[in-house]
């Protein structure tokens, strides 16, 4: 936790706003595990700050799904409920359908080579295995496809949704499934080449497919999990 902590330091004495980013990121890294404590102590001590910007940090994240503060006890990361989930896939759903089919309206822009390289990329991740690799790329590629609709009411709306969701860490979580990196990786494929056509309606549709697959392959996770854990 140390060591964490003195890596994303960096400027102590930053905005508030910059503060949020940090604490958020330790949080959404999986830096700190789903039920950690994180303490208000720790933190003001490691950003050099007292523990009031750091109880305001907190609340935010609190209001954001990141955390949970119970009173006299302390502050835990939360981890989305099974419901929640569900309800938050089918948001992403919607939103990065609308944003692959914007995308595709726009023809040639930068996005699109991003997109391709991504793609190239992940081909290599999937062969070699390499689930952290293939992690960014994910980001990447979903997040270069809400920039490339060119909304920035979209933008807005789907960076809350992403940090309650904690999708990197989902991600990983998938990633380590057998063949899971080669079929997303032909899922985003499939994704650009409506976009490259110029097909609204089927760079949606793909896209919406795309992220079905991916919360049915998550669920399917957490059940089995789950089904462990009762066994």
């Amino acid at each position: 936790m140390q060591e964490t902590m003195e890596n994303l330091t960096g400027d102590t004495h930053g905005s508030e706003g910059a503060l949020l980013d940090r604490v958020r990121h330790l949080v959404l890294s999986g830096r700190f595990p789903p039920g950690a404590p994180v303490s208000e102590v720790l933190l003001a001590q490691e950003f050099e700050v007292s523990r009031t910007p750091i109880r305001e940090t907190l609340k935010q994240l609190q209001h954001e799904g990141l955390v949970e503060i119970r009173p006299k006890v302390g502050t835990f990361v939360r981890e989305p409920t099974r419901r929640e989930i569900v309800e938050l896939f089918q948001l992403k759903e919607c939103l990065e359908g609308m944003a692959a089919g914007l995308l595709a309206r726009r023809g040639p822009v930068p996005e699109l080579e991003i997109l391709e390289r991504n793609v190239e990329e992940s081909d290599k991740a999937a062969a070699s295995q390499d689930a952290a690799r293939y992690a960014e790329l994910v980001h990447e590629f979903h997040r270069t496809l809400i920039l490339g609709a060119d909304n920035s009411k979209l933008v807005e709306h789907y960076d809350r949704l992403m940090n309650q969701l904690a999708y990197h860490r989902l991600v990983l979580r998938t990633a380590e499934h057998p063949g899971r990196i080669t079929t997303s990786t032909g899922e985003h494929r499939a994704v650009l080449a409506m976009i490259r056509a110029k097909d609204h309606f089927g760079a949606e549709a793909a896209m919406r497919n795309h992220v079905y697959a991916s919360s049915r392959e998550l669920l399917t996770d957490a059940r089995t999990a789950a089904e462990h854990t009762l066994s």
